[in-house]
């Protein structure tokens, strides 16, 4: 599809390191994406329509709800700006507001960063491809420990909306032979290395999606829950 906007090598993303020897669970090797199955289980619309968002902007027209952060307040940088890599997070005053998704988060039994609700309103295709980026995961993050990698769990249905992925081409941009896109009906679950990976969701509906996003570090039992809750 021709478009009037693709990322260069002035993108800030192409600067983010691909390679390390942090460990990585060997199921996002092939494809840096793998999805999960849909929950079997429903959250009441409270533990994200009740919640304190701040107006942060990613990948779109964004709010986010931060559960957990990297000091327990409403924050929602990245853990540096604490001096400190994104895991060990600690639930903020949102999360009393949301038991299920917390215990969610918990019970994957993994080390987790930042823990989120985006609220994302409506973009097409093209709108959406000039926010198309990577993530900066494991800045100060220890070699000798786990990559941070994301998951997300849709928490309202827009069937017709996707996350749109790509892997990189030989010049670090992203390559449009490799496009990936995940269809985000309620309850749909999926991990993504978005270190590695170039996204961004295409959101082709009326009303705002609601989805969390968790980041979590990369370990043989995170491997374990994603071998179990895989589609």
């Amino acid at each position: 599809m021709a478009t009037t906007f693709w990322p260069t090598q002035e993108h800030w993303s192409v600067q983010i390191p691909l390679q390390s020897s942090h460990y990585r669970v060997p199921s996002l090797a092939q494809d840096g994406v793998v999805i999960l199955q849909s929950a079997n289980f429903s959250v009441p619309s409270a533990e994200w329509e009740s919640l304190e968002y701040l107006d942060w902007k990613s990948g779109g027209d964004t709010n986010f709800a931060p559960l957990a952060s990297a000091d327990g307040e409403l924050d929602c940088r990245g853990f540096w700006d604490k001096g400190r890599p994104d895991k060990g997070a600690i639930f903020t005053s949102n999360a009393a507001k949301a038991p299920t998704l917390c215990d969610y988060v918990t019970g994957v039994g993994a080390n987790f960063g930042r823990v989120r609700i985006i609220k994302l309103e409506p973009q097409d295709h093209e709108t959406a491809l000039r926010s198309i980026h990577r993530d900066d995961n494991n800045r100060m993050n220890p070699e000798n420990e786990g990559w941070v990698v994301r998951s997300w769990f849709e928490l309202t249905d827009s069937p017709n909306s996707y996350m749109l992925l790509m892997d990189n081409d030989a010049d670090g941009l992203p390559d449009r032979s490799t496009e990936r896109r995940v269809p985000l009906s309620q309850g749909t679950r999926f991990v993504v290395d978005t270190q590695r990976l170039w996204h961004v969701v295409v959101h082709n509906a009326s009303t705002p999606r609601y989805a969390l996003i968790t980041s979590f570090e990369s370990s043989p039992h995170f491997e374990n829950w994603i071998t179990r809750e895989s589609a």
